[in-house]
């Protein structure tokens, strides 16, 4: 059983900092606090707008900030990133503080939760970072976005070959298509490069597409909670595999 603290506490922060070296991810004091400012705005308007379940300080710090850091490793500096269904800002925020460089574009169908990003982004200063209230399927009709991000990233999926295929008019020509969720069977990878490859197929105009995806199996620090991570890169010729 895990101690009582407060969100955003010395405590807290800690627990981050600990947390983010078990996942072998350098975190400075800085940017806990930015963790701590983001933490404690998010259950003051949770108590108002509905913008997340988990309340408990702990799983908090955990399953929404420490489970959003860890694909700093395969997401480049100076990337372009696009956050789908972002919520409360998870994992958009949490790795543009890790990953400063990074220009960010979250999206989420909930008014309400677009607001408190924008507070967050203001509170945060957060340069190259917006928040715009749209689902994806209306956002990949505006000009400029087809093709444009280098990563396009989700937690809130029900389906990761639908967010994938929604996912992919985004992408950029070596760009990765990252899937955050629970354990992933080979029946959901099966699926997955099923669906890729209809696109392939059916692809109509002279483009070619070709991927390698790489399933990534993760614990979060401090619960044995397994946890997946489904990459899909644009590569040269046909490869898929899995790893971890």
């Amino acid at each position: 059983m895990h101690e009582m603290m407060q969100v955003g506490s010395k405590k807290w922060q800690n627990l981050i900092y600990e947390g983010a070296k078990n996942l072998d991810i350098e975190i400075d004091k800085r940017k806990t606090e930015k963790f701590a400012i983001h933490a404690i705005e998010l259950m003051k308007w949770n108590q108002k707008t509905n913008l997340t379940a988990i309340t408990d300080p702990f799983e908090i710090a955990v399953k929404h900030f420490l489970d959003s850091i860890v694909p700093v490793k395969i997401i480049p500096s100076n990337a372009s990133l696009l956050d789908i269904g972002t919520g409360g800002g998870f994992p958009g925020i949490p790795l543009k503080i890790i990953l400063p460089s990074l220009s960010v574009t979250m999206i989420d169908a909930s008014r309400k939760k677009v607001s408190f990003l924008k507070h967050i982004i203001r509170t945060l200063e957060l340069k190259n970072t917006d928040a715009l209230h749209i689902r994806a399927e209306e956002f990949a009709n505006k000009p400029g976005v087809k093709k444009k991000f280098d990563v396009i990233i989700s937690r809130a999926l029900s389906s990761m070959t639908s967010f994938a295929m929604t996912a992919l008019p985004f992408l950029n020509k070596e760009g990765a298509i990252i899937a955050m969720r629970g354990n992933v069977s080979c029946d959901d990878f099966q699926l997955l490069r099923s669906s890729v490859n209809k696109r392939q197929a059916i692809l109509l105009d002279g483009d070619t597409e070709a991927f390698e995806i790489s399933v990534k199996r993760y614990s979060l620090p401090y619960l044995k909670s397994d946890r997946s991570m489904v990459s899909l890169k644009k590569v040269q010729g046909s490869v898929f595999k899995v790893q971890g």
